[in-house]
């Protein structure tokens, strides 16, 4: 049986779904290749697609703009029909996500990646005002890439809202041009300071950045004011707790407790959702909670603190 590489591409209306698709199957990598390629569109946008043009590239085009008809019989239908080789799902951005994933697949086919596409300039309107539909494209994609990008554009924003929902993805910015923005994300702190210092504003990008790329912090002190999660019930060692913070995206729905497992030789001693003034260490380490390496704090120093005025943290 062959193996049919399967590409899900979904996001809202003019997000640029079409787009990504006729770069790929039109870009070098995919152009001169004998597979057959099928696309799977299931809305019609403002950009379409030029069916003579992709005769060029041995690639055709089918139109299910139905939801109800987006079944596994009918996938199973035009696999038959077209026995392709390679195919590129544009999915319809107000469809929920979940059962696509739920779905039996025809024989062959097997998931090469799943990408949404988010128009940077209507990211925030979404977000704000249709945020259920936004996380139903953002929860399960491995990419995420923010198209129509420019020097306004808050990526450090963008990246705590996909984080808060789907830690994995990687997030990709693509400049009006199209073009990758390849510039890092500057900073809010000074990483190369002796103490790296942390404020309530700056956490949850430390955090999100942390758990991105840990070996940027291996062997750095950092410092912050922290919540203890120390539940007391056999959960953790008695020589490990948890710093962190409560984090709000964009409401309440979406507060999360962003947390690293820290050793502490008087851990058992902190009490449960209390707070603490935290100096530690990072290192990288295996852990349970991450299957596999990832941060660790080694704490030099945590002493009583006061509930600060405001207890959440924001990606903002």
């Amino acid at each position: 049986m062959k193996e049919v590489l399967v590409f899900f591409i979904t996001g809202f209306m003019d997000s640029g779904k079409t787009s990504l698709i006729n770069e790929t199957i039109y870009g070098s990598e995919f152009k001169n290749t004998p597979e057959k390629k099928l696309i799977i569109c299931c809305e019609d946008g403002e950009e379409e697609y030029d069916e003579e043009k992709l005769k060029t590239v041995n690639a055709k085009l089918v139109m299910l703009e139905n939801e109800e008809d987006f079944t596994s019989n009918k996938l199973n239908e035009i696999n038959k029909e077209y026995s392709p080789d390679m195919v590129f799902i544009e999915y319809n951005g107000t469809w929920e996500v979940a059962p696509f994933y739920e779905m039996k697949m025809p024989d062959g086919w097997v998931m090469a990646q799943s990408i949404a596409t988010v128009d940077s300039t209507t990211f925030e309107m979404y977000q704000n005002n249709m945020r259920a539909m936004m996380n139903e494209i953002l929860f399960a994609s491995e990419r995420v890439i923010f198209n129509r990008c420019d020097d306004n554009t808050n990526k450090r924003k963008f990246r705590g809202a996909v984080k808060a929902i789907n830690r994995p993805a990687q997030i990709v910015y693509e400049l009006m041009d199209g073009s990758v923005d390849t510039r890092e994300e500057e900073l809010p702190f000074d990483i190369d300071s002796d103490v790296i210092e942390i404020t309530d504003a700056d956490y949850a990008i430390w955090f999100t950045d942390c758990m991105d790329d840990p070996k940027k912090y291996e062997g750095k002190t950092v410092h912050f004011l922290a919540l203890v999660y120390n539940p007391g019930d056999g959960s953790l060692k008695r020589n490990v707790f948890v710093p962190g913070r409560f984090a709000m995206t964009c409401c309440v729905d979406d507060i999360q407790f962003l947390g690293m497992k820290c050793k502490y030789d008087e851990a058992y001693t902190l009490k449960h959702r209390s707070f603490v003034d935290f100096t530690g260490v990072v290192k990288i380490e295996f852990a349970k909670e991450y299957r596999g390496l990832g941060p660790v704090l080694y704490a030099t120093k945590v002493e009583e603190a006061n509930k600060p005025e405001d207890e959440l943290v924001y990606f903002t």
